[in-house]
């Protein structure tokens, strides 16, 4: 056995021997039941998402020694039939070269021509400067791609004297895709010391030896280091999603991760093969006036091109909001959100997100409502359902929108109106929506809900605001977690469209969807008294004027198979470890 592979059998012995332990720890309140995750550790952003040979892999960000980030990243690797149920793999690879000594960071897959799997990540060198790297697939027979080996070439891209590139703001490359003159171009993330961001693009004709283009794909001042880009073609008509390198009648995406902000934002535009410059489209700026695929806990997130489904799925890192104290006591740390189908809505200026149809395969019993009329200050309670690990969906309608209040002129930031305007404060239409995980006195609650204003005349085009609120204030009565409330403004004319909410709820994680995937928000929880069979589900209106549910469907969901299935007996981890020891 070479070192490597021992390297990689020893990791995952002790992945495998953390899950065993973990499944023995029956005080894990907070573990989720579909939502993936290690059985243990840091995991932080998705890698190279891609579907191999009718299998899909994720790759992530995985510290295989703590619950806490460690400069010894390493690939970790899960494998999949449907994006739902997760097998875990080997490592793909951990720091062994000069060029990734310091740590393997984040980094894209490209299927090449031939069908084979390429990946490009960062590595941090042995000077600590970030440069770019190559892994290819031992075994290309292999669909589980289990053995990854690097190339002695590494590093394929560095900063330089010449190229100014800063050393500590140089990362995660992005998929690749074919120009027109037969050329593959990538994207890697930079920034300058006046903070400008940068998408610096990269040529190749061979995908091995890589030329800097004489300008960035496109750039933005005052912005600070761009994270993870993301840059791929949307389909103008229908969902389904097309391959990377397509061109024709699509516009292009641009997904930056802001590390000011901490949040993703994106940019539709158009992309000029000739000149290779993304240009956004007018009213779409770089930066954090742009919309945001996730208005609440989601960062570094990361889309691939299923083509068995023929669909663009969208992953994204969804970390802790309780103190590294409780992670390191409860032993691991992320979560990844549940993947997202994403495609380009019908007004052609705004992305939508739906989960994966996948998760139908989950479902269990179904309690459905029709046409009930939620009257004002009224909260209703949803039997019959597993509250903590459940499906949401509820459509409302708003008849009196005459009755709604102005919305103050100063009322510019969403999360700021969230944040003052919690459910005690009553308006003419609003709040309504759902309580997630209440305890059974109300003590604990996090409610996801809607309010309604009247334009104050400032947008012509508007006569009526939609809000739409993650409040997580009173999730929990540990006063050591993060319970920021999130918001986002949802473009809808509630006089001809339904308001509806889906929503994911599982143990410590809330996803919503606003108005079929306008608006996400995804909120992480820790209560101390709504846990498992102790959690509760409310519809509710605190508005003064009634609210009509036309319908709603709750479904408990199954727990799925999460990395809970070794690859190996565990007797030859045993093996392993007795290698290690001679």
């Amino acid at each position: 056995m070479g070192k490597t592979q021992l390297l990689l059998s020893l990791l995952l012995c002790s992945f495998i021997i953390d899950l065993e332990a973990s499944r023995q720890d029956l005080n894990q309140p907070y573990r989720t039941g579909y939502h993936f995750q290690p059985p243990s550790n840091w995991m932080n952003d998705p890698n190279g998402p891609m579907v191999y040979k009718g299998i899909y892999h994720l790759f992530y960000q995985y510290n295989p020694y703590g619950a806490v980030w460690d400069v010894r990243i390493v690939w970790g690797h899960s494998t999949s039939l449907d994006l739902v149920n997760w097998t875990p793999q080997p490592p793909a690879f951990s720091p062994s070269q000069p060029s990734d000594i310091n740590g393997c960071w984040s980094g894209s897959v490209t299927i090449l021509p031939n069908g084979t799997p390429v990946i490009l990540y960062t590595g941090i060198d042995q000077n600590k400067s970030q440069v770019q790297n190559v892994a290819v697939p031992v075994n290309v027979s292999d669909p589980y791609l289990r053995e990854w080996s690097k190339s002695s070439a590494n590093p394929l891209m560095a900063p330089n004297a010449v190229n100014g590139i800063n050393p500590d703001r140089f990362r995660d490359p992005t998929t690749a895709w074919l120009g027109h003159d037969g050329e593959w171009r990538v994207i890697v993330g930079s920034s300058t010391d006046d903070r400008r961001g940068l998408a610096v693009l990269y040529k190749s004709r061979d995908f091995f030896n890589w030329t800097q283009a004489a300008k960035p794909l496109h750039h933005e001042d005052l912005t600070g280091m761009w994270e993870c880009p993301d840059f791929f073609p949307v389909s103008l008509t229908g969902s389904e999603g097309v391959e990377t390198s397509s061109f024709g009648e699509v516009k292009h995406v641009l997904k930056v991760s802001l590390i000011e902000t901490l949040h993703d934002y994106y940019t539709i535009g158009s992309y000029d093969r000739e000149k290779d410059v993304y240009v956004p489209d007018l009213g779409f700026v770089q930066d954090g006036s742009a919309p945001r695929l996730d208005y609440g806990k989601f960062y570094a997130s990361k889309t691939f091109y299923d083509d068995v489904k023929k669909r663009r799925v969208l992953w994204g890192w969804v970390n802790e909001s309780s103190p590294a104290k409780d992670d390191i006591e409860k032993g691991w740390s992320g979560l990844q959100s549940f993947p997202r189908k994403i495609w380009l809505g019908e007004s052609g200026n705004e992305l939508l997100q739906w989960p994966i149809e996948e998760i139908e395969t989950l479902r269990e019993s179904q309690v459905k409502w029709g046409n009930k009329v939620l009257k004002a200050g009224s909260t209703i309670q949803v039997p019959g359902v597993t509250a903590a690990q459940a499906d949401v969906d509820v459509s409302f309608k708003v008849k009196d929108l005459e009755k709604a209040d102005v919305i103050e002129p100063s009322w510019t930031d969403p999360q700021r109106i969230c944040s003052q305007e919690d459910l005690s404060v009553k308006s003419g239409l609003g709040p309504f929506g759902l309580m997630v995980l209440a305890s059974n006195d109300m003590e604990e609650y996090t409610s996801v809900y809607f309010r309604i204003f009247k334009s104050n005349g400032t947008n012509k085009n508007t006569k009526y605001v939609v809000l739409m609120c993650s409040d997580q204030s009173r999730s929990s009565l540990n006063e050591e977690n993060d319970k920021a409330t999130f918001g986002a403004f949802v473009a809808i004319d509630p006089s001809h469209e339904t308001i509806s909410l889906r929503t994911l709820i599982d143990h410590s994680i809330v996803e919503s969807y606003g108005v079929g995937g306008k608006v996400c928000i995804t909120s992480r929880v820790y209560p101390k008294l709504a846990i498992g069979e102790n959690a509760n589900l409310f519809v509710f209106n605190k508005g003064t004027q009634n609210v009509d549910v036309l319908s709603l469907s709750a479904w408990s969901l199954k727990s799925a198979q999460i990395n809970g299935q070794t690859v190996q007996p565990f007797s030859e981890c045993e093996d392993s470890h007795s290698l290690n020891q001679s």
